[in-house]
């Protein structure tokens, strides 16, 4: 896998605003396969003077496994996506916050198994999730060495 070069300043502390009363969804994949999730908050940030937000899911086939209870998932897009990045968006694991306050850290964006094979079925970020910024940090589209 080939790497954007670290950049701290895509390390964001986020306000985490959580949104208890929420449905569970299916969310969409890239096969027939529909997880169910539910959205457990959101996390509102800056990036370069934008005011930007993303939601944060939780698996809810995972939120009953104790050795998973505490996570969450973050997918996205942003306007790398197809050029420098996989055009099918990135995600990023968290851990359930312990205040309001929720550090998302870009470097760490990955890309689904579905970058690498279409073997896999992998959730599609939804649409709010596509923020309109590039972020160029973490892994890049496969096959990009540049």
């Amino acid at each position: 896998m080939d790497f954007f070069k670290i950049d701290t300043n895509y390390v964001v502390e986020a306000q985490f605003v959580r949104t208890p009363a929420e449905a569970p969804f299916t969310m969409p994949t890239s096969t027939d396969r529909l997880p169910l999730y539910v959205k457990y908050g959101e996390a509102y940030f800056t990036i370069h003077g934008k005011k930007l937000k993303l939601n944060i899911y939780q698996s809810q086939q995972l939120s009953t496994n104790p050795e998973y209870f505490d996570y969450l998932f973050l997918p996205f897009t942003d306007e790398t996506n197809g050029e420098t990045s996989y055009g099918g968006g990135r995600y990023i694991d968290l851990k359930l916050p312990l205040g309001k306050i929720i550090e998302i850290d870009f470097n760490k964006a990955y890309n689904p198994y579905c970058a690498y094979s279409g073997r896999y079925s992998c959730p599609i970020p939804p649409k709010e999730n596509d923020l309109k910024v590039k972020i160029p940090v973490g892994v890049k589209k496969y096959g990009n060495k540049h």
